[in-house]
């Protein structure tokens, strides 16, 4: 497959306008999808397991988008925290 960059307009250097209207504004959900850690403390080390959970559960968890499993672990770790 050969590429359809033009290399020779980029290494020249010229810009082209590109429109503000073709670019919505981002939503801000879909930037900001990372853990807010509180302090500067190292992560702990994970384990990988294997764990069954009822199939609406996980399929609650997977429709909230990428990362489902990093908040199945912040709700076990929660709980965890609660419960001492």
């Amino acid at each position: 497959m050969q590429s359809q960059t033009d290399w020779v307009r980029l290494k020249s250097g010229d810009s082209v306008e590109v429109p503000v209207s073709d670019h919505p504004e981002a939503d801000v959900k879909h930037i900001v999808h990372g853990t807010v850690r509180k302090g500067l403390r190292p992560l702990p080390p994970q384990a990988s397991i294997s764990l069954r959970v009822d199939q609406d559960v996980l399929e609650w968890f997977k429709a909230q988008g990428t990362g489902y499993q990093t908040r199945i672990n912040n709700v076990l770790r929660a709980f965890r925290d609660a419960s001492v």
